[in-house]
């Protein structure tokens, strides 16, 4: 059996030229990044402004089990099966962080044989984007820190510094640190930390941004700290933000590559959605919606998650309307939240998969609060067994919902055909209704009202408790006239609760804030809860181990 890495490399690419072509884009609106991968001009989104908008589909999912439930796999195989059924289609996914992909989890090129190439350099640096969100993030750090060594004409309190270093790796050494150690050349002495670059607001405000000029408003607006007078600095009181943009330019452009069986794609953007908003790009989804008749794209994690904050907040800035939700399951996800271990899941067990399914019903009558139709797609393992199939397929019809299952990952496009009609027969189904779809709070409520919504709508919690220092943050937040921003809850991915251990669908519980942040450059509000972390750690077998590069520079192990 072929690994994906092998299975990608063995697979023959189309020059992105002809990639480009088969959606009417001309070859002078590409910039190429070698024969396999360009950046879209700007001038593209000005020739394309006229052209109707396809159909949103969002690829969702459960609560994932630690390794992932392949939704990406999921998204990338139903736009090849699309293309398969004769649909004119494009497909939107974010860029992946290095973290993973050096951890536990992986990329985000898909498997097997729904993947997007080349896949070596997607997973890697590509076209380096993520470098240059570091970059630009680092570089307002080392103007604030060389502004505090420059006589701090802005009476910076160096107690409430929030704008926080970033880079993009697993490094656990870097949550809390102290700067300028070694004597009155090397700086003023402080604490600080690092985050992983994904869950930065630079990363944020590149998603949100809709043009350069927003661009360089919104990291502008990034509140970096408090003077002691306890008045707001931002980003442009130390005028970062021209050179942020100058160093972003080219990173604000969408990236355009293709599937194994040549399906164009757009990549751009790639925040976590447990730490972060976790969808891609504002910008490459509207493109995609002009470049096809459908446009897939996804949202990390559970809908818990990356769904919520793809209504709430992306398709609030971006004024979209999505057309349906593809929910993924998986058999052992099931069994997972239905309390078996991770080594037993591939053991046929009905009985676990009876008590784990009430978290696939949470997340379909979540979706249904977003009033948006629903396809299940169960993307299917060589393990599961026929009456576990059968058993799912069931439950769901009783909800009234349409299931198909996908073998995408083995076959292919092919394996996807059956989910693929199923979209669109769905999608025309509810022609009629297609405007019904609305966020799930209004943004004139208070910041803890929008909290509350979510966390008792979407999480099924009995309520929330700030602690305090949450709770004076978000009073601060509100006295500075941010009150009416949407929420971007920082939580678990494992559970519905803020609890990775509560699985299924948990009750009795509250939701802890531990934290809240002002992201006033992207235009929401971090609410931690629970014992979140902004920088993620690597696993005790990083899959760094497994990889390596021969003299000839052929990358091994790379999933």
């Amino acid at each position: 059996m072929l690994t994906d890495i092998e299975i990608a490399q063995s697979a023959k690419m189309k020059p992105i030229t002809e990639i480009a072509a088969s959606i009417g884009i001309s070859e002078e609106d590409l910039e190429p990044y070698g024969r396999y991968k360009a950046k879209v001009s700007e001038k593209l989104y000005g020739k394309t402004a006229c052209r109707p908008d396809g159909k949103l589909i969002l690829v969702t999912a459960i609560n994932p089990t630690p390794a992932g439930e392949g939704k990406t796999t999921v998204s990338v195989g139903l736009a090849q099966a699309m293309a398969k059924i004769g649909k004119k289609t494009m497909l939107a996914l974010r860029e992946p962080s290095l973290g993973p992909v050096f951890g536990i989890k992986g990329g985000a090129a898909g498997g097997g044989y729904s993947q997007v190439v080349p896949m070596e350099d997607i997973n890697l640096h590509f076209t380096g984007d993520i470098h240059a969100m570091t970059a630009a993030n680092n570089l307002l750090c080392a103007l604030l820190d060389n502004h505090l060594q420059q006589g701090n004409a802005l009476k910076i309190d160096t107690r409430r510094i929030l704008f926080k270093r970033c880079l993009d790796m697993n490094d656990r050494a870097l949550r809390s640190i102290v700067i300028g150690m070694g004597g009155k050349a090397n700086g003023v002495p402080r604490e600080d930390s690092f985050q992983i670059t994904v869950a930065s607001e630079v990363m944020a405000i590149l998603c949100l941004a809709t043009d350069l000029a927003d661009l360089k408003r919104r990291l502008g607006n990034i509140l970096v700290a408090y003077n002691t007078d306890g008045e707001p600095v931002y980003a442009k009181d130390l005028r970062a933000e021209g050179a942020m943009t100058a160093l972003l330019k080219d990173a604000l452009k969408p990236n355009l590559v293709q599937t194994l069986e040549h399906t164009p794609v757009l990549i751009h953007g790639g925040p976590f959605a447990n730490i972060a908003h976790g969808c891609n790009s504002i910008r490459a989804t509207k493109l995609a919606l002009k470049l096809g008749d459908y446009c897939i794209t996804e949202a990390g994690f559970g809908s818990d998650l990356g769904a919520e904050k793809f209504f709430d907040i992306k398709c609030r800035y971006g004024g979209l309307k999505p057309s349906c939700v593809v929910l993924v399951a998986t058999v052992r996800a099931l069994k997972y939240n239905g309390g078996v271990d991770r080594q037993d899941l591939t053991i046929p067990d009905v009985d676990a998969l009876r008590r784990g399914i009430i978290n696939l019903r949470t997340h379909i009558e979540n979706m249904f609060k977003y009033h948006l139709p629903v396809v299940v797609a169960i993307n299917r393992f060589h393990t599961d067994s026929d009456e576990e199939l059968r058993f799912i397929a069931e439950y769901c019809r009783k909800m009234g919902v349409e299931t198909s299952m996908c073998e995408i990952f083995a076959r292919g496009g092919e394996g996807g055909t059956d989910l693929a009609q199923k979209v669109c027969d769905t999608i025309a189904m509810c022609e009629e209704t297609a405007d019904t779809f609305r966020p799930l709070y209004k943004l004139e409520q208070p910041i803890s009202r929008k909290v509350e919504t979510i966390a008792r709508e979407i999480y099924r919690a009995d309520g929330v408790k700030f602690l305090p220092k949450a709770a004076k943050a978000l009073q601060e937040i509100e006295d500075l006239g941010y009150g009416n921003l949407p929420v971007c809850i920082a939580k678990t991915q494992y559970s519905l609760s803020d609890d990775p251990k509560r699985l299924g669908k948990p009750e009795g519980f509250t939701i802890t804030v531990s934290d809240v942040r002002l992201s006033a450059g992207a235009g929401f509000v971090v609410v931690l809860t629970g014992d979140i972390m902004t920088m993620p750690g690597l696993p005790k077998a990083p899959a760094a181990w497994n990889i390596d590069c021969d003299n000839d520079g052929n990358i091994t192990g790379l999933f």
